[in-house]
This record gives structure tokens, sequence and C-alpha cells, in this order.
């Protein structure tokens, strides 16, 4: 049985389950998918072709197809220009860094058609004073958007070298049609991807970037529902990753002192999900073993304790492991639940 990290606002799945599934949250300006992390940029025109078209003294109007929306497009601008009247020296440079993005062409034309309107004096000679200002912004904002524009490439080296990665510990698993057939052929495939998580691991490729990779190909395949091999083998990858991960750190021994509950749980973590079950029932008292099921949950939430304090709040790693944790719970309460009736 499976269980649903809750998390927000990522959802990450390491087995199989029919419960809700969450979807990624997206950004206002950086929207996540399959492909990567996408900006959206519109970069500001020639400040020389806004003077000179300031220079003409004429009203210039975009013409829309959707009048209602054009007209809220305006009074965005114009609650920006309002903001910027209103903003002291010190407050106009980080006014326009975080509104960088607004400095597009409707914002000049905009900006010019009321500097046009002006009826006073005072008015007028802000206007022309907030020209002169934001000119030396205009290469403030190019020098964001060109900034923006390498953290895009940069990204999608990333994103292209994850890819890699993971298809190269899918590789023994996938067969001559490309396609990943369920249930596995070949029994010894598992124990060849799990080499090679285990080498790039070693290498530390297994980062971030890596997890969000499989999480979004994961989601991908979740959702299009036609490919139960794919999705299969990109849980268990998640499931490799979490106990190569976790049986790096032993909390088995105090002293001289064995703790059997802490060994009994890295014995469970370090076993295949597949022999969960058999572990479980000769191991805890309600089957052949000796560990309590409140001794085996005890340190199970120890674990996820230190798990929490060890890994960064949020990150892909940390969803992993404490998914993989809460599947292990999980299935340790099924088993209790079953023998006691």
């Amino acid at each position: 049985m499976a269980t649903i990290l809750t998390l927000n606002p990522l959802a990450i799945r390491l087995f199989s389950s029919n419960s809700q599934r969450y979807s990624c949250y997206l950004h206002r300006t950086m929207r996540i998918g399959q492909a990567g992390i996408h900006f959206q940029t519109n970069y500001p025109v020639s400040f020389m072709g806004f003077l000179q078209f300031s220079k003409r003294r004429n009203f210039i109007c975009a013409v829309s197809k959707d009048a209602e929306e054009s007209f809220k497009k305006t009074v965005e601008v114009d609650r920006l220009i309002d903001t910027l009247r209103e903003a002291s020296d010190k407050e106009l440079p980080q006014i326009v860094v975080e509104n960088v993005l607004a400095f597009n062409e409707s914002f000049w034309i905009r900006l010019a058609a009321r500097a046009d309107t002006c009826k006073s004096d005072d008015d007028k000679a802000w206007f022309h004073f907030l020209l002169f200002q934001l000119e030396d912004y205009e290469e403030l904002a190019l020098t964001v958007m060109s900034i923006v524009d390498r953290l895009v490439h940069k990204t999608n080296e990333k994103i292209e070298a994850s890819t890699d990665v993971l298809k190269a510990i899918l590789k023994p698993v996938i067969d001559e049609v490309e396609e990943i057939s369920w249930p596995l052929r070949d029994p010894e495939a598992l124990s060849l991807m799990e080499k090679e998580i285990n080498q790039r691991e070693q290498e530390g490729q297994l980062d971030e970037g890596f997890l969000a990779e499989v999480n979004a190909q994961l989601r991908q395949a979740t959702k299009d529902g036609d490919k139960p091999g794919l999705e299969a083998m990109l849980q268990k990858v998640l499931q490799l990753y979490a106990s190569r991960v976790l049986s790096k750190r032993s909390y088995a021994k105090k002293g001289n002192e064995v703790l059997k509950a802490e060994q009994f749980l890295e014995t469970i973590i370090k076993a295949p999900e597949e022999v969960w079950n058999k572990l479980l029932l000769d191991g805890m008292t309600l089957g052949k073993g000796d560990i309590s099921p409140e001794e085996l949950y005890t340190v199970i939430k120890k674990r996820m304790e230190r798990t929490l304090i060890r890994t960064e709040g949020g990150s892909y790693q940390q969803r992993v492991l404490i998914e993989y944790l809460k599947g292990i719970e999980s299935r340790a309460g099924e088993i209790v639940r079953v023998l006691q009736g």
C-alpha cells in the first residue's frame, strides 16, 4: 500500500497509489513543465526610439481584439507609473528591479501618452524627470534580462544532463523497441539498474536536478496512464536512491550496545520493497521476531526527524527520503492490522 507525501506544493510517489495526486504549483513568471523550466520575458524597447516617439508628440493606440483585456493591461501600467511617481529617490531603483519585466513597449508608449496629456507644469516636469531617470535603468533592465537568459541556458543544460543520467540508469530495463515491458523479463535488469544508481550516486550525479527530472517524468507517466512499466521503474529509481542514501548512515550501535530496533529498520531500508512483507513478518513480535510494532514505529519516527534535520527543507531529496520511510511505516501498519485480525 502506498503513501503520498503531503508537503506542498509537490508530492513525490515512490509506491503505487490510487490516492489523489497533487500537481505542481505554477509561478507567475516561471513554469515547470516536462521540458524543464521556462521563463516568460519581455524585453524593453530602445529608449532612444522612445525619445524620438516622444518628440513627435503623437498618440499611439494599440488595437486589441479584446478591448476589456487591453483596458486591464492599461490599468496595470498606469498603476505602475503612479507607483513610480510616488516613490522616493531611494525607493525608485528597488521598484524598477521588482517590476523589470513590466518595462516593455506598452509601458513606454503609455508613459509617453500620459506625459503628453499632462495639464499642469508640475506633472510635465515630473514626467520628463522620470524619462531621464528611467534611461539609467534601461541598462539595468537589459542586464537583468541577460542574467535571465544565462539562467535559462544553464537550466536547459542541467536538464539535459539529468535526462542523460536517467536514461543510463533505465537502460538495463529498456527493450529493443525502447519500451519497458512489465513485468520485467530479465531478472538481472534490476540488479544492473541498482548498480548504475550506486555508481552515479557515488559520483555525485544524483542531485536535485536529477530528482526533479525523475519526478517530472513520473508525473507525466502517471498522467498518461498507458506506460505502467515506465511508471513502475521510475518509482523503483526513487526507491533505490532512497535506500542507498539512507543506508549510508547507521544508528544501530550506541557504544558497544546494539540497538535491535534500529538494526531491524536498517535491514528493511536496505532491502527491496518486494521482500518487506517477509522481513516484517519475521522481525516483529506479532510474527516470528522480537521487535514490537511500537518499537519499530518509534525508530522510524526518529529516522524521519534526523532526515528532516540533515536535508534541506522542501528539497526533492528530503521528500524522497521521507516518502520512503513513510512507505515502510505504512507497510508495517498494514501487516499489524492483518495479524491482529
